[in-house]
């Protein structure tokens, strides 16, 4: 099957699937897309499976501004094709948080230079290149979960400084992936622990909400 046909079967299939009140639903939640057919997303698996994974239709897919696509873009993106540089044209494309944290399981977090990537990714000033940082570490630290000791104490830091002054966003992903790391080991949650200490008694909102996470967390392993 050719590219165009392998397009015009996906929007055929999406159009049979559609939801307009899971559609508007997103839509209050401010999940804004161009077009949005409401699919959920286990039907979009099952389209997915239809198709062998492909590059070019991968592209093609991830170029509309349809929710949809986008999310079959990252189900049907092969590893060996998807260089770096690709890797920012996409993330140049992703503007909400379902996007963000679809891509970073579907593909993201698979690849094998994501370790790098990710903390690229969390050092950038803009917002969903942060969050797909975290997304992707935190996903990593669930899989692999250790750390040699520069490249933690780099992670602490970062996510330290986003859980304080980044967007919402970033701060959900930054928490995220600090509980995956404590997670691993006493020795990492003694880690973070003695990281925050000082805000035990801190009059700033966010210092206390960051000392509380952290000793929640510890206190749950």
């Amino acid at each position: 099957m050719e590219l165009k046909e392998q397009l015009k079967e996906i929007k055929t299939q999406l159009r049979l699937s559609m939801n307009g009140v899971a559609s508007q639903s997103m839509r209050e939640k401010g999940l804004v897309y161009k077009l949005n057919f409401g699919v959920e997303l286990p039907r979009i698996k099952q389209i997915a499976a239809m198709f062998e994974k492909d590059h070019a239709l991968a592209q093609a897919l991830w170029k509309e501004n349809v929710r949809e696509s986008k999310i079959l873009a990252g189900l049907l993106q092969p590893l060996e094709s998807f260089c770096p540089e690709i890797a920012d044209i996409w993330m140049e494309d992703i503007h909400n948080i379902e996007i963000a944290e679809l891509t970073c399981m579907n593909l993201f977090q698979h690849l094998p230079y994501a370790p790098a990537l990710s903390f690229r990714w969390i050092a950038d000033e803009r917002e969903f290149y942060q969050v797909c940082g975290f997304l992707t570490i935190a996903r990593l630290l669930m899989k692999k979960g250790d750390m040699e000791e520069r490249v933690a104490n780099e992670f602490l830091d970062q996510a330290i400084v986003a859980i304080l002054s980044g967007s919402y966003h970033v701060r959900n992903a930054a928490a995220n992936a600090l509980r995956k790391f404590m997670q691993h080991s006493e020795e990492h949650a003694f880690l973070v622990c003695r990281r925050v200490d000082e805000y035990a008694h801190s009059e700033k909102e966010r210092e206390q909400q960051l000392y509380n996470l952290v000793k929640q967390e510890a206190e749950e392993l």
